[in-house]
C-alpha cells in the first residue's frame, strides 16, 4: 500500500477512478475516463503560492499547480499555429495499432529474442504528421499517432519567442531551492483522443504542463513497484509495467490486485509535478480531441554524503536497478540475471525461513 502523505483534496476513495472535485471537472466528464480495477485517490490541486504545495514538492509528492503561468505564452498553440510557425525540421512521430504507446529502447532490442515493438517511430515534417493524424481520425480505428519532440533550435522564431516567455523565473527557483540537477529536456507532446502511455517510471522529476485539451494522469508511489511488475533492466521496455491495465493477468501478476494510485485530469494551464521514480500512466480523454503538452525534465539532486536509513522507496528501486545492471555486466549475458537471482532467493529468503 502507498505510504505517501499526499494532502487530500477530497478524502474519498473510489474503485476505478478518482473522486474529482466539481471545480476540476471543467471541459470533460467521467464518461471520458477508462475504467480500471484498482483504487485511486485525487491528487491535490493547489495554487503555487499555497504552503501545502511547497510542502508536497519538498516531500517529493505529486501536486497540480493551477496558476504558475509556466507556459502562458503557449496557451495559444493549436495545430494550425504550430503548423504555421514550428519550422521545417524533422519530428519524431510514433504510431501504435492499439492506441497504446509502449516506448522501447532500440539499443536493447538485441537482448530479447524476437522482440516486437508495440509502437513504431518515424521521422516526418510537421505537416506530414498533421496529415497522418487526420487520416487516422477519419479511419475511426484503433491506430493512433503521437508526436514527441525536444524543443530545440530547429523550431521557428515565433515558437522560440513563446518558449523564452515561459515563467522561467518560477521554475528556476524550484530547481535552485531543491538543488536539482540540470534541465535535461523540454519535450513537446501532441496526441489524439484516446492515446495511452502505459505506466512507467523515470529517474528524473518532471513538470508536466498542459497546453491544449485534457489528460488523465494516474501516478503510483515508488513503493508500488512489486504491484506493477516492471520489465527487467536489460529489456527494451525497461521502466514500464508488464501489466495490461485493461485486462490484468492476476495469475502472472497477483500483486496488481493491491495496487493503489493517485489521479487527476490536467487541463490547459495546469502543471503537474511528477517526482522521481513515481510511476505515471497518461491518457488523452475519450472523445477529447487533440492534446498538446510540454514536459520539463530535471535530473535529481546529488546523492547526499550522509545516507539516512531506513532507505526510502525510490532509493530501493535505484539499488535494485543497479544490482541488475552490475550482474548483467558481470555475467556477460543479461538473460542470466533472472535465473541467478531466483537461485539465490529460492529456499533461502522465502517467507517463514530462518
Amino acid at each position: 500500500m502507498a505510504t505517501a502523505t499526499v494532502v487530500e483534496a477530497d478524502p474519498s476513495t473510489t474503485e476505478g477512478c478518482a473522486a474529482m472535485s466539481d471545480a476540476q471537472n471543467i471541459g470533460w466528464n467521467e464518461s471520458q475516463l477508462r475504467k480500471y480495477s484498482f483504487q485511486t485517490k485525487p491528487i491535490p490541486r493547489l495554487s503555487h503560492t499555497d504552503p501545502r504545495a511547497e510542502m508536497l514538492i519538498n516531500n517529493e509528492e505529486p501536486v497540480v499547480l493551477t496558476d504558475t503561468n509556466l507556459v502562458y505564452p503557449a496557451l495559444k498553440w493549436d495545430i494550425q499555429y504550430l503548423q504555421e510557425n514550428i519550422g521545417n525540421g524533422d519530428f519524431s512521430v510514433y504510431t501504435a495499432e492499439n492506441h497504446k504507446f509502449l516506448y522501447y529502447d532500440e539499443k536493447k532490442m538485441a537482448n530479447v529474442e524476437n522482440f516486437m515493438p508495440k509502437s513504431r517511430r518515424m521521422e516526418m515534417k510537421f505537416p506530414e504528421f498533421v496529415d497522418k493524424m487526420h487520416e487516422t481520425e477519419e479511419a475511426e480505428g484503433e491506430e493512433r499517432v503521437y508526436l514527441q519532440q525536444t524543443l530545440n533550435d530547429t523550431v521557428g522564431r515565433k515558437i522560440v519567442v513563446d518558449f523564452l516567455g515561459f515563467n522561467w523565473n518560477w521554475i528556476n527557483k524550484q530547481q535552485a531551492k531543491r538543488n536539482w540537477g540540470q534541465l535535461t529536456s523540454n519535450l513537446l507532446l501532441i496526441g489524439m483522443e484516446g492515446n495511452v502511455t502505459p505506466a512507467h517510471y523515470d529517474e528524473q522529476q518532471n513538470f508536466f504542463a498542459q497546453i491544449k485539451g485534457h489528460k488523465r494522469c494516474i501516478l503510483f508511489h515508488p513503493d508500488q513497484f512489486e504491484c506493477l511488475y516492471p520489465y527487467p533492466v536489460h529489456h527494451p521496455c525497461d521502466r514500464q509495467s508488464q501489466v495490461d491495465f485493461d485486462n490484468p493477468d492476476y495469475e502472472r501478476f497477483p500483486n496488481f490486485r493491491n495496487l493503489v494510485g493517485y489521479e487527476t485530469v490536467v487541463g490547459p494551464g495546469d502543471v503537474l509535478y511528477i517526482p522521481m521514480y513515481w510511476w505515471h500512466h497518461i491518457e488523452s480523454l475519450l472523445d477529447g480531441g487533440e492534446t498538446i503538452t510540454v514536459n520539463f525534465w530535471y535530473k535529481g539532486a546529488l546523492t547526499p554524503k550522509r545516507i539516512e536509513y531506513p532507505l526510502r522507496a525510490h532509493q530501493k528501486v535505484a539499488i535494485m536497478r543497479n544490482i541488475e545492471k552490475m550482474l548483467g555486466e558481470a555475467l556477460g549475458d543479461p538473460r542470466e540475471v533472472g535465473p541467478l537471482l531466483n537461485l539465490m532467493r529460492r529456499g533461502r529468503y522465502d517467507q517463514g525461513s530462518s
